[in-house]
């Protein structure tokens, strides 16, 4: 309960809702697993569940940061079985393992196309794979480039694509709540939310799920 008597969620509201979802797919388990390890940052579970319910109608689907293929799996389990993913992300070595989880998930490889380059690069050389149009696209690589991703994203979008970022709370930083340091991508998460949210062309609010899911549709 805040001071001024609203209500506010409890952890044994967040514990509720958890008994309540379905069991976790054992290859989105043996991801949580694998990354942690190497502490190779994925996706929070409750925003993967979101982005799942997102891409329920979603057939083309642009995601920005692949990682070892977390988030990418979620997308995946959630759109139709006809749907397709392009996921671009220069570190091979995490990309094929992601690969093997996909499999492991009965992912059929075309349905996911991976591009190994920087994002920026990829979205210079013109690669087929990424003309578009895209009805979602999921950014979440590095925070400095966000407004740049968006930039290179925003005339690949169909009308009404979502357009979705991680990590836009970070860690409580954009808000203040904690200290955030010079070039710490605080700033620039701070002017990519300002950015999405105050443009008329989308319409959206950021989810205090994980560490911040920012969602914004596209109204062209």
């Amino acid at each position: 309960m805040r001071s001024d008597g609203s209500w506010m969620p409890t952890q044994r509201d967040y514990e509720w809702i958890e008994s309540l979802a379905r069991p976790l797919h054992p290859a989105l388990a043996a991801l949580e697993a694998a990354a942690a390890p190497g502490h190779v940052p994925i996706l929070d579970r409750d925003a993967g569940r979101v982005l799942a319910a997102l891409a329920s109608d979603r057939r083309r689907i642009c995601e920005v940061g692949t990682a070892i293929g977390y988030s990418t799996l979620w997308l995946a389990l959630g759109q139709p079985a006809d749907g397709r993913i392009v996921t671009i992300d220069p570190d091979a070595s995490r990309t094929s393992i992601a690969r093997e989880h996909w499999r492991s998930a009965g992912i059929a490889d075309e349905r996911i196309t991976v591009v190994s380059a920087p994002a920026l690069d990829a979205f210079t050389a013109g690669d087929p794979a990424l003309a578009g149009p895209f009805d979602l696209v999921f950014i979440d690589a590095l925070k400095d480039e966000y407004a740049a991703y968006l930039e290179a994203l925003m005339p690949r979008l169909a009308p009404a694509a979502l357009v979705t970022a991680d990590n836009v709370l970070w860690s409580g930083r954009t808000s203040g709540a904690r200290d955030a340091r010079a070039g710490d991508g605080t700033d620039a998460l701070r002017s990519f939310c300002a950015r999405v949210l105050a443009d008329p062309r989308f319409t959206g609010t950021i989810l205090p799920v994980g560490d911040g899911l920012l969602v914004a549709s596209w109204r062209p």
